[in-house]
């Protein structure tokens, strides 16, 4: 599928005008309004800027079906807001912490390339003026780190395409899990190790390469290993932090997936487009403790 940012911003800014083949939209996010935040503001050097994953299905409102999360219905928001929590508690330590509601695509948009074309610049063009808001009025000229998880990843990689270069230069690093990097520019750097700065740290998880997902890692130029943070296929050993199986994570240089080998139960499958043998759903969850050490290592070699 081709990326959607090939679509212009005007484009863009149509689609999210009016409604995408008729559907109904919801209200666009003021993020001058508080409520369409979740901060933790730790009065520290570092920010994080977190943009959460898919977490919301279709869902029906006064007869209507909604394709996009409402940033403002209670039900919606508690979805995202439970990631942007948890996130924060896994990952974020003691930097301060910064994650915009936004009205993603929700999951039955990834069963069609022609709905994630269309719906996707909408759902993108509120994560960028978000992140506008956050650099004008809440960055006030930090460090930051770049985190997005499924379809945050994808935000994170555009917003990566179109950051100016003062912006990039106070980039610690950007953290595009579980999805794809199909192209690298002077923003996009490959992470070569656990510490090295302005670099992009992508990795997709799976048993072995039949069980990759093409929308989320065909054509993937970059990868690391975040456990031993090697770029060749050096294996490295991950205790799973939920329940302490001892796994084993091999980074394959041809398809560039990250291969994981033990995990035996059945708790990971993505709805509507998952298949046996893709981690997806655990890419934060399984890396959480390798995650939130590096976080806090590139933020110190800062210093």
């Amino acid at each position: 599928m081709k990326r959607y940012l090939y679509l212009s911003l005007v484009l863009a800014a149509a689609l999210a005008a009016c409604s995408p083949k008729g559907e109904t939209i919801p209200a666009a996010p003021d993020y001058g309004d508080n409520s369409q935040w979740y901060i933790a503001d730790r009065d520290a050097a570092v920010d994080v800027f977190y943009i959460v994953s898919t977490e919301c299905d279709d869902y029906g409102i006064s007869g209507r079906t909604y394709h996009y999360a409402d940033t403002r219905n209670d039900s919606i928001r508690a979805l995202l807001y439970g990631e942007m929590v948890g996130v924060d508690r896994l990952l974020a330590g003691e930097l301060n912490y910064y994650s915009p509601y936004y009205r993603q695509v929700t999951m039955e948009t990834y069963t069609s390339d022609s709905l994630v074309e269309a719906r996707m610049p909408l759902a993108y063009g509120d994560v960028r003026k978000a992140f506008a808001y956050y650099l004008k009025h809440y960055n006030q000229g930090r460090p930051f780190i770049l985190a997005g998880f499924s379809q945050g990843a994808m935000a994170v990689v555009d917003l990566l395409d179109e950051m100016s270069d003062s912006t990039c230069s106070r980039l610690v690093a950007a953290y595009v899990v579980g999805y794809k990097v199909t192209d690298t520019n002077a923003h996009i750097c490959p992470a070569k190790d656990s510490a090295d700065l302005g670099v992009t740290i992508c990795y997709n998880s799976v048993r072995d390469n039949s069980c990759a997902i093409p929308f989320l890692s065909d054509g993937n130029l970059m990868a690391i290993n975040p456990v031993n943070w090697r770029t060749d296929a050096t294996p490295a050993m991950l205790i799973d932090p939920r329940y302490g199986d001892t796994l084993t994570v091999t980074l394959d240089t041809t398809s560039l997936l990250l291969h994981i080998d033990g995990y035996t139960r059945n708790d990971y499958m993505l709805p509507l487009v998952g298949c046996e043998g893709n981690y997806h759903c655990l890419e934060i969850s399984l890396f959480s403790e390798v995650l939130h050490r590096n976080i806090a290592l590139r933020a110190k070699s800062l210093r």
